[in-house]
């Protein structure tokens, strides 16, 4: 699927992406589907990886099993889909919608229901000023209230595009930044100090995630919240980011780390150390997208959404799996994800 507009990040300019949905059906006529949206750079996977994955390894392991021991069936395949995070995550999530609808449930009331929508962000790209404060109208202009720019690429310019953006959108617009690793410590801390005046709600990764102790270094002199994201991969870096208190807040995306069981381990995490959560996204189709939202939905530390991966995606088949209005995005409140392929 292509975008209708390419974006760039601190590291490359995305213009498609690949999903692979996964069909599990069950002998008792009920189908769950989940997607996974590989990313080379990101969960080491490709579209052809994850598809030969579950195309010849997954129905030897899940024939004949029950369907509804989901936690068993995770468990299992854990060791197997250990460098494959995103096609775990569509295993994941179709077994959730065959629970969902074997219960009668969306899945967002079965694991808890805490809210009934959320607020994303929209994603401005690297860009020149002048197109990225048209593009902020843009996203004003459909109702959205909160932006997430990106940057790591040069720091004055990106000083400079987050200063014209917020006098372009006036006070009540939230502006979120991501580094995507693109800074050092120095370079930071300096974006952080220029931009004062633009009241950045959260700074996104600045440094590299191979040194999880930079951000550290970021988060404790800054007056703003610092949120890892390319640093949480699994539970494991979850523990570690909290035992050390290295940030102010998570970014917890399921093609990362499994999938929504696995999230809800990395939640709890992220609660018992007072951090903030927000669930994010890769370049998602609208099912991904749906249960992304579903799990931010069940959770009340779940403060933040930036689920707009698949937002002008060309010829998305699941594009209406979810619901958005003025920014605020809803779930369909049919049992499961409330998704079926015709």
């Amino acid at each position: 699927m292509r975008y209708h507009t390419p974006y760039t990040i601190a590291y490359e300019t995305v213009a498609k992406t690949t999903n692979v949905f996964l069909r599990i059906e069950t002998s008792r006529g009920i189908s769950g589907f989940g997607c996974a949206a590989p990313d080379k750079a990101v969960t080491g996977e490709t579209s052809r990886s994850v598809n030969r994955l579950l195309v010849d390894t997954l129905p030897a392991l899940l024939k004949g099993q029950d369907p509804l021991r989901l936690a068993w069936h995770i468990h299992r395949l854990a060791p197997t889909f250990a460098d494959n995070p995103a096609a775990l995550a569509a295993v994941d999530m179709a077994l959730y919608d065959i629970l969902g609808k074997t219960a009668g449930l969306p899945v967002w009331r079965m694991l808890g229901g805490f809210r009934k929508g959320m607020k994303t962000s929209v994603t401005i790209g690297i860009m020149p000023v002048a197109e990225s404060v048209e593009l902020a109208r843009e996203w004003l202009s459909k109702g959205f209230i909160c932006l997430k720019i990106k940057g790591g690429r040069n720091l004055a310019q990106d000083i400079e595009r987050v200063n014209k953006i917020r006098e372009a959108v006036g006070k009540q617009v939230k502006l979120r930044f991501d580094a995507n690793q693109g800074y050092t410590v120095k370079e930071a801390l300096s974006f952080v100090r220029e931009t004062r005046s633009a009241g950045i709600e959260l700074f996104e990764q600045p440094t590299p995630s191979a040194k999880p102790n930079l951000l550290g270094r970021v988060s404790g002199k800054v007056p703003i919240p610092v949120m890892a994201d390319e640093s949480l991969m699994s539970l494991r870096d979850a523990f570690r980011l909290a035992r050390k208190d290295l940030v102010d807040m998570v970014n917890i995306k399921l093609m990362k780390v499994g999938g929504i069981l696995e999230a809800l381990q990395i939640d709890a995490v992220a609660r018992s150390a007072n951090l903030e959560v927000m669930v994010g996204c890769m370049d998602e189709a609208g099912l991904a997208i749906a249960a992304g939202l579903h799990f931010a939905l069940s959770r009340s530390n779940v403060l933040y959404a930036d689920l707009d991966g698949h937002l002008g995606l060309e010829g998305d088949p699941t594009h209406d799996a979810v619901i958005i209005r003025k920014g605020i995005l809803y779930p369909r409140e049919n049992p499961g994800f409330g998704f079926n392929f015709s």
